[in-house]
């Protein structure tokens, strides 16, 4: 197996290892569903920029999904988002590439969690993706198209590619602005909600045991009010 085939293995692998993590959380199918419905969002938004190059909001969408639930959210947005929007635009090779590095995009919003929450930060770090992202695309490139993965090679890729590296960064910083801190409140305000939740239904019988306790202790009680009833 080639090198770039066994990277395009493994990268999807990793990715529904993700997902797979995601869905058995603590609150497996709504937190999948979730990120379905932001991975959608992100995609519809870049084939709507589709016309400008390099300008899109999945990195942003990324960033945010990772600083506020977490590090299996993060991970798995960018990848249903390059998925879904690249049945619009095409598929190719580069899939995987990008589902693997908006998928690195949404690990890093994870890792850096509560400092995202400060505008100018996130719109430095979303700038700052722009332009990684534009390499880490020319490393994939090289690997799957060759001629070769070389420091030389890498150079003369990312030389070609620095007004679209500019653009994305550009367009993310706008995005980061725009409507970066908005949707970490919103996310933020549904993860508090869904530890709430969780914490309040603690109490709820686990074991087979308890279930088959509170069966009896609710039998019982039909039992009496029916007695009482007929009396």
């Amino acid at each position: 197996m080639s090198a770039a085939a066994l990277t395009v293995l493994l990268t999807i692998t990793a990715i529904a290892l993700a997902l797979v993590a995601l869905e058995r959380g603590p609150h497996g199918g709504r937190d999948l569903a979730l990120v379905a419905a932001l991975g959608a969002v992100a995609a519809a938004g870049r084939v709507l920029t589709a016309g400008i190059p390099s300008v899109q909001p999945v990195t942003v969408t990324c960033l945010v999904a990772g600083a506020a639930l977490g590090v299996r959210a993060g991970l798995a947005v960018g990848p249903v988002a390059a998925l879904v929007s690249n049945g619009f635009l095409g598929h190719g090779p580069w899939t995987p590439g990008q589902m693997a590095v908006w998928a690195m995009v949404g690990l890093s919003g994870a890792l850096l969690g509560d400092l995202l929450r400060r505008p100018w930060l996130l719109a430095a770090v979303a700038g700052a993706w722009g332009v990684l992202f534009g390499w880490a695309m020319n490393l994939w490139e090289l690997a799957t198209f060759g001629p070769e993965v070389s420091w030389p090679a890498f150079v003369a890729s990312s030389g070609r590619s620095i007004p679209f590296e500019i653009a994305g960064a550009i367009g993310n910083v706008a995005f980061a602005v725009a409507a970066g801190p908005a949707l970490l409140r919103l996310l933020t305000r549904y993860a508090v909600r869904s530890r709430v939740e969780l914490s309040e239904g603690s109490t709820v019988p686990s074991s087979g045991c308890e279930v088959a306790a509170s069966i009896d202790s609710t039998r019982a009680r039909s039992s009496r009010w029916l007695k009482g009833f007929r009396m």
